[in-house]
């Protein structure tokens, strides 16, 4: 609460349409996640608006009904940004803003701005940079006669501070330029990972704000940022581990989102990569989530695209302490509730627990259970070695007394 007192958040409306596709509940959900995404960036919600229909407003998104009430809303209440849950046609975020007269975003455009904010390294603001020019590019036109008015805040990050910027000719080449520097920064990178050696390469994979940044600190004994917040690691990080007597490198990686914008998959294909390559996925999951399982969906989906989803993986459900009894159905457990949060024994009688042998349930902020963590990922990753070196089994005993 004091951290929303000290800083001045910009005023934000979001809005989602129910359809054939996603009902009431589903709407909601989208937008208590496009609420977090908002705060990330720097707003506060202050109303949402809902409409039920079949297709979508080809100009407007949603109807004129609705569309005067935003206004009316926007106008009393100065409002500084509007924010869509889908992505937005040019054309339709064009007419918006001049019945609006305010910021209109959409959610691609709001991913974008954090990862702005968020991209501290050249490479990741050369990623950052070229997905926003992408995505800038067909929405030139009538841009700059609101922006004339408006400086700073929610989706001004980035490029696009002057008007030079917006011929459509220099972002051409801009966007061009960038790929090629990016190309460039690719083969570096993929030379560093030819050099790291024949290493087993471990991926944390995961939604966003699902802990793999603290979980890398704990294993690696690291200092990775991690934060409460939608994003806060963008560039790739690599440590080698050694778990008992065995050495193998650890990524984090940027965390995955329902609705990822495609500029991004493709801008953060080295970051990608670093999962393309891995001999081993640990998919990290916020267990306490209430739609823990779509998030597990949602990855598993980006892993099917980026060709990496017939991996060997560990499920690792992260986060039992913030658990709350309501997240899971009355008959998933088969002991009786008897507190507000599940003992590692009540977790394993779960219908979770019988996903497979590769599953594991963690806190990684208090610690808790990491002794069967580190003893499972180290026999993952002793099999792949043993198969890559089947001479050298010598280093492994049978037992070890500490992993």
């Amino acid at each position: 609460m004091l951290e929303r007192q000290s800083i001045e958040y910009e005023k934000a409306v979001l809005i989602g349409v129910i359809n054939q596709s996603q009902d009431a509940e589903k709407v909601n959900e989208y937008l208590d996640e496009l609420e977090f995404l908002t705060y990330t960036a720097g707003g506060e919600v202050e109303k949402r608006f809902v409409q039920r229909m079949e297709v979508p407003n080809p100009k407007t998104y949603i109807g004129s009904g609705k569309m005067e009430d935003v206004k009316d809303y926007v106008k009393a209440n100065d409002i500084g940004s509007v924010i869509f849950d889908d992505e937005l046609s040019p054309a339709q975020q064009n007419n918006i803003e001049k019945l609006l007269r305010c910021k209109i975003l959409d959610r691609t455009g709001l991913i974008l701005d954090i990862f702005a904010q968020r991209a501290k390294t050249s490479y990741a603001r050369t990623q950052v940079e070229l997905a926003q020019y992408e995505y800038l590019l067909p929405r030139l036109t009538g841009l700059w006669t609101h922006l004339e008015r408006q400086r700073g805040g929610i989706g001004m990050r980035g490029p696009g501070e002057t008007e030079i910027e917006t011929d459509r000719r220099i972002v051409r080449d801009r966007i061009a330029l960038l790929k090629k520097k990016l190309t460039k920064i690719d083969k570096q990178m993929e030379t560093q990972r030819g050099n790291r050696g024949a290493m087993v390469r471990v991926a944390l994979v995961g939604y966003t704000n699902v802990g793999k940044s603290t979980l890398m600190n704990v294993i690696s004994k690291s200092d990775v940022f991690a934060e409460n917040k939608l994003f806060a690691t963008l560039d790739t990080t690599v440590r080698k581990v050694v778990i008992g007597n065995l050495p193998f490198l650890l990524s984090d990686t940027v965390g995955f989102i329902r609705k990822l914008p495609t500029q991004l998959v493709e801008s953060f294909k080295s970051t990608l990569d670093e999962v393309r390559e891995a001999d081993l996925l640990l998919h990290v999951v916020d267990i306490s989530h209430p739609n823990f399982e779509e998030h597990i969906a949602s990855v598993n989906q980006i892993l099917d695209e980026i060709k990496s989803a017939d991996k060997p993986t560990i499920m690792v459900f992260n986060k039992i302490d913030q658990y709350h009894p309501e997240t899971l159905e009355e008959d998933d457990l088969v002991t009786e509730r008897t507190s507000a949060h599940f003992t590692l024994e009540e977790w394993k009688k779960t219908w979770l627990n019988k996903l497979g042998e590769n599953v594991l349930f963690i806190s990684a902020l208090n610690k808790e259970n990491l002794d069967e963590f580190r003893k499972k990922v180290y026999d993952a990753v002793r099999d792949i070695h043993v198969s890559r070196f089947p001479y050298n089994n010598f280093l492994y005993p049978e037992h070890l007394d500490q992993y």
